[in-house]
């Protein structure tokens, strides 16, 4: 279980990334597949975008293995009252595209951002969702599946109040926003969560609570590597399997 002392640290202030050099960080793919979470009785498995509708979501939550193991570790290290949630992992392209694409238009529409050029709207609706990517060199983050958005529940399926909603356009969505909160309770369930994740490998996207990484291009920039192991993939098709056997 992770210790009370560790799981108390304070979220720090990180910056975004700079997104030229991370897209520029080499992919040394290392060839694990994608493996499905709701076989696992010690995760829940909630896919969010299914759930929610969303145009092209898929009703699995797939990571790569060694992902799946770090979820695995988190959960038996939360207290015994708690469940670690996995809300989303591998992201079909057409989701990405839908999603972006749906944000982009939400913040043209907003007061506040009249006049703003697509680059300037762009970089803003990057702190929420990455801009759709087939480029082999720099996909989007979601498509290695060794993104995942999580959070946590207690033991009868209740969400912890972690201040806000998954996915809320809002600064009180950044991890750190609640250090200097009047509401200790929330600032400690994010805390518990952010703990649990970086203590076992992950790295954070600091403008969003619920997103961790680990072994693509977000991963190595914040681990200060020079390469990721996680290029774009997805699941098996039946397509792949036969032609497998055909060959």
């Amino acid at each position: 279980m992770l210790d009370s002392k560790v799981n108390a640290l304070a979220i720090p202030e990180i910056e975004i990334p700079v997104w030229e050099k991370l897209e520029k960080i080499a992919i040394h793919e290392c060839g694990e597949r994608l493996v499905p979470l709701s076989l696992s009785d010690e995760l829940v498995c909630y896919p969010a975008y299914y759930k929610m509708g969303v145009k092209y979501a898929v009703q699995e939550c797939f990571v790569r293995e060694s992902v799946f193991e770090k979820l695995l570790a988190v959960a038996r290290s939360l207290p015994d009252n708690l469940r670690l949630v996995v809300l989303d992992g591998w992201r079909p392209i057409h989701v990405q595209e839908y999603l972006y694409e749906t944000l982009i238009n939400q913040l043209k529409r907003a007061p506040i951002h009249s006049g703003k050029s697509l680059s300037e709207l762009s970089l803003i609706a990057r702190t929420l969702v990455s801009p759709p990517s087939t480029d082999a060199n720099c996909p989007s983050p979601h498509q290695t599946g060794g993104s995942v958005d999580v959070t946590l529940c207690d033991r009868d399926g209740r969400l912890l109040d972690m201040g806000t909603q998954f996915d809320e356009n809002s600064l009180r969505s950044w991890s750190c926003a609640l250090e200097h909160s009047s509401d200790t309770k929330q600032a400690k369930n994010r805390r518990l969560l952010y703990n649990a994740m970086i203590g076992a490998g992950f790295t954070n996207l600091p403008s969003e609570w619920w997103h961790y990484d680990y072994g693509n291009q977000m991963w190595a920039n914040y681990t200060g590597r020079n390469k990721a192991i996680f290029g774009a993939t997805r699941p098996l098709t039946i397509e792949h399997l036969w032609n497998i056997q055909e060959g």
